[in-house]
Formats: structure tokens, C-alpha cells, sequence
């Protein structure tokens, strides 16, 4: 079981908005749309992304991290240096 189960179908939705958000960055761009408006909705549309990523994160630290803790050994190194990993991508991109 994976640890966002219990909050799938709220990420769903979240995807779902986010997946509206770039068709209609797209639609913007394909008619011509000022500049600073498509970049206003480029950045919510990353914001929402991000939000869903937080949102994964939380979940993975808080059952598979923490699983992986209560065990201990080589698996919960393994899936710190994971999580840290992660988070980095996160923070650089």
C-alpha cells in the first residue's frame, strides 16, 4: 500500500485542476494572449504542481520513511537518502 492512498482521490482532483490550468495556457498561447497573463497562470499552474508534490512528500515520510524507520537497518537509510533526494529535486527545480 502506498502512502498517499488515503489521499488519492483528493491528489486526483488536484491533478485534474492542474491538467485544466495548462490547456488553458495552452489555449492562450495558441491565441495570442499577452505575455504577463500567461505567465500569471504558467505560475499557478506550477504552484498547484507543487502543492501535489508537498502533498506526496507528506505522505512519504509519514508511512514509508517512517515504516522504513521503525525497522531500521540498511531499508530505512535507503529510504532516507530517497526522501532527501526528492525534496532536493524539488527545492533545485
Amino acid at each position: 500500500m502506498v502512502g498517499y492512498s488515503q489521499n488519492k482521490d483528493d491528489l486526483v482532483k488536484r491533478l485534474r485542476r492542474a491538467e485544466g490550468q495548462v490547456r488553458g495556457i495552452q489555449r492562450m498561447v495558441e491565441t495570442d494572449t499577452y505575455c504577463i497573463d500567461i505567465l500569471t497562470q504558467v505560475s499557478a499552474a506550477t504552484k498547484a504542481l507543487e502543492n501535489v508534490a508537498l502533498a506526496l512528500i507528506e505522505d512519504h515520510l509519514a508511512h514509508c520513511v517512517a515504516e522504513a524507520a521503525r525497522e531500521g537497518g540498511p531499508v530505512a537509510d535507503e529510504k532516507i537518502k530517497e526522501a532527501s533526494a526528492a525534496i532536493a529535486r524539488l527545492v533545485r527545480s
